[in-house]
């Protein structure tokens, strides 16, 4: 089963704790349920009792029998504390943003359960960790990308609004038996997962807590292989929808969806010339119908790992509403009997390739590591990890406050003249160093870089509709449409490093800070942080003045006070 263990997330396995039992065991008899009365026993009676919990040396250190049973059980935990800086480069509120936090802090609690058994098949395992925290303060802190798949809720207050988190998720709950692994896990496609990050900034696949059901076959040597079937809501970024439905696109009370949902605009009205004239709307929310197939084969050595993976991830969208409309058709308002229904598919195939290695640097220095991992997909932002920091689970983001624009991370844009989905493009590259200057003392460097492109002409297929709906990138050939954030390509880099003092074990002082930068693979963006109504109309407009970016920019601090038990 030893093959498996890497479905644990990095933190755990960089904790493995060698604990002793004496504080344990005292606590266990609570969980057990023994007698209350037991607390008020003379010293021989205490001494019966603990000898009832009997240590179990078969899975290494901490871990003791359940008594009454033949399962070990191993209890630790996490305390943390975190403080950070981040400038904001705007203190002016908007309807949508009000910027001008600096600071952000978060403290966090964690509680693991290992339960092990041995059997005929070979050892029975379950693994539980519950994970929580109160968060505050600037995006990154207070972790909206957490909202969005249900791992924490925000508060509603007039000013904490946007600004505190209380955090709550069922992080691991697995089961392992006979090179099964099923349950609530670490996505088996990741290998350097920000293993040696506090702020989980360098971009790559980090999926620490999925639904999944995996196979790893020992091929002997250090070899493994690994074929999972995993969830595919959290590996997704949204297909691109450039409004929401209005009020009467969805009138079945009985449908998911409802008024606000997002759409994308595509053509079903004509004049006489065959030019595009009317629009109808296409539901873009995802449907969960197809597993994410991941397939991983693994290489552990005494020189450290590497490790090949592969998945295939579905990318899907709704309907096309059947009674939402704008525009018109050979002169008449687009309606319910004139349109003309475009055909595609309501579907594509995306996939990821990502190869990584670890190499063990002990001619450094006890515990010195190099990682080096790059990816590439077609409608896999996720597993090439480009929505890391600004913001995974939308299709656009930023983590910095009054910046100058967004990034656009979708997965998938629909042609308006087809409906068909057509993918975008990402790839990474990590590398990751951890260096111990003395036992007590360690440092991590790391830095990537990543990039997205959406596919060839899709940007101004979008624009195509934007004197109908005037949502959307602009109508192309215009100032605007050269300067809208809209489904522009994009990149990020970012460096970073951190000192971390544990005077005793598993009680770690530390402090980071990182630099990052994202900005278009060409030319410039309109700068809305400061000049927010830049809108088409004063734009296109060649008389006005406009204010541009190339890049936003940023750096962050973070102190850390962590203790694991």
């Amino acid at each position: 089963m030893a093959d498996s263990m890497h479905v644990l997330c990095a933190e755990y396995r960089k904790h493995r704790a060698k604990r002793g039992t004496t504080s344990v065991l005292a606590g266990v008899a609570g969980l057990l349920s023994l007698p209350a009365e037991a607390a008020e026993l003379p010293d021989r009676r205490k001494s019966q009792l603990i000898e009832h919990v009997r240590i179990c040396s078969a899975y290494g250190q901490a871990f003791f029998f359940i008594p009454g049973t033949d399962t070990c059980l191993r209890l630790s935990g996490r305390a943390r504390y975190e403080y950070a800086y981040q400038p904001s480069y705007s203190r002016s509120g908007s309807a949508t943003a009000t910027p001008g936090d600096y600071s952000g802090y978060q403290g966090r609690l964690r509680i693991n359960l290992d339960a092990r058994s041995q059997t005929s098949y070979g050892t029975l395992r379950a693994f539980l960790r519950l994970d929580a925290g109160s968060r505050t303060g600037f995006a990154t802190m207070h972790a909206g990308a957490l909202n969005r798949i249900g791992g924490a809720f925000p508060a509603l207050g007039v000013d904490q609004f946007g600004r505190a988190q209380q955090q709550f998720n069922v992080d691991k709950a697995f089961i392992q038996f006979a090179g099964i692994t099923a349950g609530r896990a670490s996505s088996f496609f990741d290998f350097y997962a920000h293993d040696f990050e506090f702020i989980v900034a360098s971009i790559g696949s980090d999926n620490p807590s999925t639904n999944l059901a995996a196979y790893t076959a020992t091929l002997g040597k250090g070899l493994s292989a690994s074929l999972s079937m995993e969830d595919p809501v959290f590996r997704r970024t949204p297909v691109y929808a450039s409004q929401n439905a209005a009020a009467s696109a969805f009138p079945n009370p009985g449908a998911i969806l409802s008024p606000g949902n997002p759409v994308a605009p595509v053509f079903v009205g004509y004049d006489a010339a065959g030019r595009p004239t009317g629009v109808g709307f296409v539901d873009t929310v995802q449907r969960s119908r197809m597993p994410d197939i991941v397939g991983v084969l693994r290489s552990d050595q005494s020189w450290g790992s590497a490790q090949l993976s592969g998945a295939v991830h579905e990318i899907n969208h709704g309907l096309l509403s059947s009674v939402s409309f704008a525009g018109t058709n050979l002169g008449a308002p687009v309606s319910v009997g004139n349109n003309r229904t475009p055909g595609g598919a309501a579907s594509a195939l995306g996939w990821a390739v990502q190869g990584g290695v670890k190499i063990n640097l002990p001619a450094i220095a006890t515990g010195d590591t190099l990682y080096l991992q790059g990816a590439y997909g077609e409608g896999t932002a996720l597993y090439t990890g480009l929505p890391a920091y600004n913001g995974p689970w939308a299709q656009s983001a930023t983590a910095v406050q009054g910046a100058a624009f967004s990034q656009f991370f979708s997965d998938g844009v629909i042609n308006p003249f087809t409906q068909r989905l057509e993918l975008s493009t990402s790839y990474s590259f990590t590398a990751a160093m951890l260096h111990y200057w003395t036992p007590a003392v360690r440092s991590a460097f790391f830095g990537s870089y990543g990039a997205l492109s959406f596919a060839r002409g899709a940007r101004a297929a979008q624009g195509a509709y934007f004197g109908v709906t005037g949502t959307g990138p602009g109508t192309p050939g215009t100032r605007f449409f050269d300067l809208s954030q809209v489904l522009r390509d994009s990149y990020r880099f970012v460096v970073g490093g951190n000192l971390i003092w544990s005077p005793v074990k598993e009680f770690d002082i530390g402090v980071e800070a990182i630099y990052t930068r994202y900005g278009p693979q060409s030319g410039r963006i309109l700068d809305l942080g400061r000049y927010p109504n830049q809108n088409a109309a004063y734009v296109n407009n060649l008389a006005n003045p406009v204010s541009t970016a190339r890049h936003v920019d940023v750096i962050q601090v973070r102190a850390r006070v962590q203790r694991d038990f």
